[in-house]
């Protein structure tokens, strides 16, 4: 007789929906976590009245009505939108691309003239078949936009020189021929007021919670505990890198608390420099418009991923598409384990993904 329906394995946003839908349906879970709090990647640490997003900025964002309504049950959202700023050199411009980037980029003013101006770019790289990121990102928005905005920034991200990245990683560049300062395109944007928190502790209300807990330890004494298991962390530590580890990109956070009340204007400062050791510079009391008479910046610093470390953003090469597709036909076998969220699916997945196919899963189980 096992102890509980269901072992799940990760308290962030994925875990958290899965617990809650499971639990509402008369389902008995235990949800254990690694780290020593619940929320995973969205977790806010409170400093000073101010909430950090202790592991990178957070902005809700999706076109999806069901999954708002859906997050809208668990908080209230502001109406933070997303602008962020780009800083190379002593020069400052508004992303996305869109007209304000160009008429500062060019002192240029219509439409028209910023697509002459990208078109003559382009025309000047005769650049037919492009290589690798560098040829693709010229080919698609010619040399000032490439040299200002994408090559150090991109670079910093990867760790690898752009002509050494593969030109798949760009498929378009979002140009906009709007005065338009909107990072998304989604109907719904916002930031939950008080922090993602609160969210995550109405999903799990109910739901039995134990942090400072590694899987993989647990398991060794409960192997038994649960009829199922939900995993959400690495499929690859999970199947104890048989077939190879996954590789990942990682980020360094250096945060600290500054002496006055508005240090860089907005939330999101981009640095695209790759003389500029870090890629953004995140000041977090913009996202919640505060008021108060001090501030709390987060540098944020790309760096390689080692086993053991905080793996952040899948790298989709060939070698590692190869290795998760045999991970995922692996999975298959394991009738017990279901395997979701952005670690266990190696995948990079906003917030309203995460929700939309942890919503899809959970109905699958209650309905099998």
């Amino acid at each position: 007789m096992y102890q509980y329906d269901y072992l799940i394995v990760g308290a962030g946003l994925y875990g958290a929906v899965m617990a809650h839908e499971l639990h509402k349906k008369g389902k008995h879970c235990l949800v254990i976590d690694r780290r020593d709090h619940i929320a995973g990647n969205i977790y806010c640490e409170e400093i000073e009245g101010i909430h950090v997003h202790k592991y990178g900025a957070h902005i809700f964002h999706t076109s999806n009505q069901k999954v708002w309504e859906y997050i809208n049950q668990f908080a209230e959202f502001n109406n933070y939108i997303n602008s962020p700023i780009a800083v190379y050199k002593d020069e400052l411009y508004n992303l996305p691309f869109n007209m304000n980037t160009f008429s500062k980029m060019w002192g240029i003013r219509t439409p028209g003239e910023a697509k002459e101006m990208i078109a003559k770019q382009v025309a000047e790289c005769q650049i037919t078949e492009p290589k690798n990121l560098e040829e693709q990102a010229l080919s698609l928005g010619g040399r000032d936009v490439y040299e200002k905005l994408i090559k150090g920034y991109t670079e910093k991200q990867w760790g690898r020189d752009c002509k050494e990245l593969p030109a798949f990683i760009i498929k378009r560049l979002p140009f906009r021929f709007t005065y338009d300062n909107n990072y998304f395109n989604d109907r719904y944007q916002g930031i939950p007021i008080g922090g993602y928190n609160g969210i995550i502790e109405k999903m799990l209300e109910g739901v039995e919670v134990r942090t400072g807990v590694d899987f993989f330890e647990f398991r060794k004494e409960q192997a038994d505990i649960a009829e199922k298991i939900i995993f959400t962390g690495m499929i690859d530590e999970y199947f104890e890198y048989r077939l190879g580890a996954l590789e990942y990109r990682s980020v360094r956070f250096e945060t600290e608390v500054l002496d006055c009340d508005n240090y860089q204007g907005n939330a999101v400062v981009n640095y695209t420099e790759r003389e500029v050791p870090y890629t953004r510079i995140i000041e977090h009391k913009h996202f919640e418009f505060g008021q108060q008479p001090h501030t709390i910046i987060t540098k944020e610093y790309p760096q390689s991923y080692q086993i053991g470390g905080e793996p952040y953003y899948p790298i989709n090469n060939e070698k590692n598409m190869k290795t998760i597709k045999q991970y995922k036909e692996k999975s298959i076998y394991y009738s017990n384990v279901l395997f979701g969220g952005r670690l266990a699916q190696y995948a990079y997945l906003d917030m309203d993904d995460t929700i939309e196919a942890a919503l899809y899963l959970a109905k699958k189980e209650l309905n099998s």
